[in-house]
């Protein structure tokens, strides 16, 4: 068994069990450990503090699972993990109105570098890391014993896996391949998902409980969604009542894909409410023209993955939420979200906040939100609470 040995005073994020050693931390390294392999960790004294995998390759050099020492890291392990992360989703596998969830959450987990999904029948598996494909085919073995599914199929066309110097590998892991368009169920309502080219994979499962909570705000009201994707927010903003809802994406083939999710939910959709663009554009464009809404939904894609990014980020987020302010019509409501790793919660309440003094508008917060509970949020691992929003009135 190969050791990593920390530098003095690197040791105490180790003893508050934050799963991630960076390489500036290490002070050496025994032998020459493969990517993926399992080393111990010690610190600066000799003293055992953790299991985990290292990988040379990465910044994130060593990824912990174990802090016992007498653990061994092995299949029977690795299996216990995954059972055990599917069993704290009981409460979703018994409800009748959703079929589709996040079953592992990586660190969140307790599996660092896996992210398996549940869509109907079949599972989406994300391995991102060297530990985690060096122990695939465990993985896919107790997928298969427990939940026995359809069909496994992977994704890993991810910028993370550049980042540990693997390759991308897209394709199907066990049983048979999910169809081009796979039909789930979320509170009730149905949607068509491509889980082989859809975005992260195949849907924003982490924004289920709050399409219902910003659907509330929407009866009676005109409604604009931008980074629309595949309609899911405007759905059930259609089924709340809202008088009109218009949907924006760069996308043509999500676009399309909304339509489909509309109308499979028994709604009908105007051409005219369709619009193919750059969000910040068409926002920039609707304050030209003076065109109005009373709720505006902002769920743009990450801007900001890492902190080194944060500040490029921040210009644009204000720029976003500036926008949209000025097409708002008075007590307006503005659902806002940032799933930007590089970006607090209080940065981006404050960033909201300077749009709207640009504005010239005062706004209230009604609702903090977060990712829903099959996204759990780690307390020694805080980077694992990505997802921020706000819904504001804006005065």
């Amino acid at each position: 068994m190969n050791f990593v040995k920390l530098k003095p005073g690197k040791d105490k994020p180790v003893r508050h069990h934050h799963p991630w050693i960076f390489s500036g931390a290490i002070a050496k390294v025994d032998s020459s450990p493969e990517p993926g392999e399992v080393v111990g960790v010690r610190d600066a004294a000799g003293a055992f503090w953790a299991w985990g995998y290292y990988n040379g390759r990465s910044q994130i050099a060593v990824r912990l699972l174990e802090w016992r020492e007498s653990q061994i890291i092995d299949e029977h392990w690795w299996r216990q993990k995954l059972s055990a992360a599917i069993k704290r989703r009981g409460q979703l596998f018994d409800r009748t109105d959703i079929d589709s969830f996040r079953l592992v959450y990586a660190e969140a987990d307790f599996l660092p570098g896996l992210v398996v999904d549940k869509y109907g029948d079949f599972l989406v598996v994300q391995s991102l890391t060297a530990g985690i494909d060096r122990v695939k085919h465990v993985i896919v073995e107790a997928l298969n014993q427990i939940l026995k599914p359809a069909g496994i199929y992977e994704r890993g066309d991810l910028t993370a896996r550049k980042l540990e110097g693997l390759p991308h590998t897209n394709g199907v892991l066990s049983g048979v391949s999910p169809p081009d368009f796979l039909e789930i169920k979320e509170n009730s309502f149905r949607f068509l998902v491509n889980l082989q080219h859809g975005q992260k994979t195949g849907f924003y499962l982490d924004q289920q409980e709050n399409r219902q909570r910003v659907a509330r705000f929407a009866k009676d009201k005109t409604v604009l969604d931008a980074f629309a994707y595949s309609g899911s927010f405007g759905v059930y903003a259609r089924a709340a009542g809202a008088k009109s809802v218009v949907s924006i994406d760069s996308s043509a083939a999500a676009l399309e894909l909304l339509k489909k999710n509309y109308e499979f939910n028994g709604y009908s959709i105007d051409g005219t409410d369709l619009i193919q663009g750059d969000v910040f554009e068409t926002l920039r464009k609707f304050r030209d023209e003076g065109r109005m809404f009373d709720v505006v939904i902002l769920d743009p894609p990450k801007l900001a993955p890492t902190k080194a990014q944060s500040g490029q980020a921040q210009r644009a987020y204000k720029d976003l939420n500036l926008s949209a302010m000025k097409i708002l019509n008075r007590d307006g409501i503005l659902a806002t979200f940032s799933c930007s790793s590089g970006i607090t919660i209080e940065t981006f309440q404050q960033i909201v906040s300077w749009a709207a003094i640009d504005v010239g508008r005062e706004a209230q917060i009604l609702e903090r939100l977060s990712q829903g509970e099959d996204h759990p949020v780690r307390l020694a691992f805080p980077e694992s609470q990505y997802l921020k929003g706000l819904i504001c009135r804006v005065l």
